[in-house]
Parts: C-alpha cells; sequence; structure tokens
C-alpha cells in the first residue's frame, strides 16, 4: 500500500505543484478554525511531499505561534520546537530542518500533519515509522489533527488500527473536507 501510495504523489506533475502547494494554503487558512493564542505545529516538507512552507510563511508573517517537529531518536516521539521570528532553522534529520535546541519545546493545540495516502474516513497512511502516532499519545492534550496532502493521495481504503488516530480534518488543493466518525 505504501508503495502504491508513494508511486500516486511522485506522480503528480511538478508544474502543478506550487499552485497546489497555494491552493492547500489558502483553503487551509480559510477553513480550519484558528485563534491567535493557539500553537500550530507544522512540518518542513521532504520527498515530494506538498510544499506547506508557503502556509507556514503566511503563518508566521501573521504572528501566528508555529512549531516544528525534530526527530530525538527512532523509538522516541518528536518534539516540537516552537519557531520564533527570525530564529534559524538547522537540519534535524531526514532532510528536514528545525529550530535550534534552545527553542521551547510545547505542545500544539493543532497538528498539520503530511502522508502518503488517506481515505474517505480520515485514516492516513504515513511512511510507517510511528514518530507521529507516537507524539500524538504521549501529549497530554488532544489537538486538532489537520492531513496537508495533494487530492490525487487519496486511496479507496486505509485499514485503521487501533493506535491510528483519524484526520479530523484534510487539506488539498481540492478543498477543505471534516471527518465526522474521526
Amino acid at each position: 500500500m505504501r508503495e502504491e501510495a508513494l508511486a500516486r504523489r511522485a506522480a503528480i506533475p511538478q508544474a502543478d505543484r506550487a499552485d497546489s502547494a497555494k491552493a492547500a494554503a489558502d483553503g487551509f487558512l480559510e477553513g480550519v478554525p484558528l485563534s491567535r493564542d493557539q500553537i500550530v505545529a507544522l512540518y518542513w516538507p521532504i520527498r515530494d511531499e506538498i510544499d506547506c512552507k508557503p502556509l507556514l510563511t503566511r503563518l508566521v508573517d501573521s504572528g501566528q505561534p508555529v512549531a516544528l517537529p525534530v526527530v530525538l531518536g527512532e523509538d522516541s516521539p518528536l518534539e516540537l520546537r516552537l519557531w520564533e521570528e527570525g530564529q534559524a532553522l538547522y537540519p534535524s534529520g531526514f532532510g528536514t530542518l528545525a529550530p535550534a535546541e534552545t527553542a521551547p519545546v510545547v505542545e500544539p493545540d493543532i497538528v498539520v500533519i503530511p502522508l502518503l495516502a488517506f481515505d474517505r474516513k480520515g485514516t492516513r497512511l504515513g511512511y510507517g515509522r510511528g514518530y507521529y502516532d507516537r507524539t500524538l499519545a504521549h501529549m497530554s492534550k488532544t489537538p486538532l489533527l489537520v492531513g496537508y496532502a495533494f487530492s490525487g493521495q487519496e486511496l479507496d481504503f486505509i485499514p485503521r488500527f487501533d493506535h491510528d488516530r483519524p484526520l479530523d480534518i484534510l487539506v488539498t488543493e481540492a478543498g477543505l473536507t471534516r471527518f465526522e466518525n474521526a
């Protein structure tokens, strides 16, 4: 299933990716409920994931608190560090960038999560290493979970296991979907 999902995502034309990233950012800002004091955890895109940097830039420019994940170890939850304006980003493994070790560690109110695939029930398929599953299970509060992807990443069905937290919202270049059964 992961191989099929990777192939689908890779097949999305390069010429469409920048417009898709901008449309997804617009959809997020128009449809995801957000207050000024809420912390939004984003990610630094890798491989051929939808580029969330247009959303990241717009949130930071508006003064919205934003956190980025840091991989601490293969079996550890991600550490979510606040990215403060003007702060440099540093390589943090897997081709990602993150705030410095001195940045405050936070628990976000909204977690924007990359994925390989999703289905119509809000089930997400990740890379299979469990970083986000461990992170969500480790948090003391339940954040709004927002999948961020290309619409072409949809699969008919993805099995959901006990440890899988379904998406609350999915944002793609085609719009926003809320999941009631999540």
